[in-house]
C-alpha cells in the first residue's frame, strides 16, 4: 500500500518538471514531508479546455496541476468520510471496481512525490523506509480522480479527490512490503494522462519499468515518521536503527 509520502516541491517547480501549467491558483499545499490521507495534494491532469459555454475543445488538451484531496470519494457516496478508506486502488481490480472504474476510463492523473514511506517488520518492531530517487527527480504515482458533491449542499462547490494506484512490489522493494505505488516513467506520462484513451491497457496492468525501480534508494529512516503530527526534513534523513517502537498511524487524531 501507499499510506504516507513526501512532497516538498512548489507548484512552479512541479509545473516545469511535468511540462504543465500551474492551475493551483496559489492554493497548492505547503512543503510536506509527511503527507497523510485526507490532506490536500498536487495532481497532474490533462483535459480538453472548455469555452465560455462549457463546451470542450476536441482538438486541444492542456496539462495542468490541480489540488485534490487524498482519498477518493465516489460521486455516489452519501458523505465524504468514505474517502479515508479509498486512498489506494489496486491496479489489478480498479477497472472493474464500482468505486474506481469510471475514473480508470476518464479521469486518470499523476501524483508527484519526492518519495514514499513503507514499513518492514524487523523482530519486534517495524523499520520505516523512504523510497526515493537520489538524483532529486520527482516520482510520479499513477492516480485516479473524481468529483463529489455533498447531497446536503448540491449548489456548493464540488470536492475533487484522488487515489494512488498500487501494484505488486518488485525487485528489492518486495523485501520491504508486498505492495508499492504504480510508478510512471516520464515516457509513459502522456499516454497515461490522455483524456481520449478510455483503456489505459498495459499501463495499468504491467509493473513499473525495472530501470526506474533500480534507480531508487531504499533509505531507512527514523520512526518519527510514524506519527502524522511530525513533519520536517529530518523524517527523510537516513537513520539505520529505529529509536521508537510506535506503530505507524495514518491519521491525526
Amino acid at each position: 500500500m501507499c499510506g504516507r509520502y513526501a512532497s516538498t516541491k512548489d507548484p512552479a517547480t512541479l509545473a516545469a518538471e511535468f511540462d504543465a501549467m500551474d492551475a493551483t491558483d496559489g492554493h497548492g499545499p505547503s512543503v510536506d514531508h509527511n503527507v497523510a490521507p485526507t490532506k490536500d495534494v498536487v495532481a497532474v491532469v490533462q483535459r480538453h479546455p472548455r469555452d465560455e459555454q462549457g463546451e470542450p475543445d476536441p482538438d486541444h488538451t492542456v496539462r495542468s496541476l490541480r489540488v485534490m484531496r487524498w482519498g477518493l470519494i465516489p460521486p455516489w457516496s452519501k458523505d465524504r468520510s468514505v474517502g479515508a478508506k479509498m486512498i489506494n486502488a489496486r491496479s489489478e481490480t480498479a477497472a472493474t471496481s464500482r468505486a474506481f472504474k469510471s475514473s480508470v476510463a476518464r479521469r486518470r492523473c499523476l501524483l508527484p512525490a519526492d518519495g514514499w514511506f513503507e514499513w518492514r517488520k524487523e523482530g519486534g518492531h517495524k523499520q520505516p523506509f523512504f523510497m526515493t530517487r537520489p538524483d532529486g527527480q520527482s516520482l510520479a504515482f499513477a492516480g485516479l480522480w473524481t468529483t463529489w458533491r455533498d447531497p446536503a449542499d448540491k449548489d456548493g462547490p464540488p470536492l475533487v479527490s484522488a487515489a494512488v494506484l498500487t501494484t505488486a512490489a518488485i525487485g528489492p522493494l518486495a523485501d520491504i512490503h508486498d505492495r508499492m505505488p504504480l510508478l510512471m516513467a516520464p515516457e509513459q506520462w502522456a499516454a497515461w494522462l490522455d483524456p481520449d484513451a478510455e483503456d489505459p491497457g498495459e499501463l495499468l496492468t504491467s509493473p513499473p519499468p525495472i530501470d526506474l525501480i533500480e534507480s531508487l534508494e531504499l533509505r531507512p529512516v527514523s520512526s518519527r515518521v510514524n506519527n502524522v503530527r511530525n513533519n520536517g526534513p529530518e523524517l527523510v534523513e537516513r537513520e539505520e536503527q529505529v529509536t521508537e517502537l510506535d506503530e505507524p498511524t495514518l491519521f491525526d487524531s
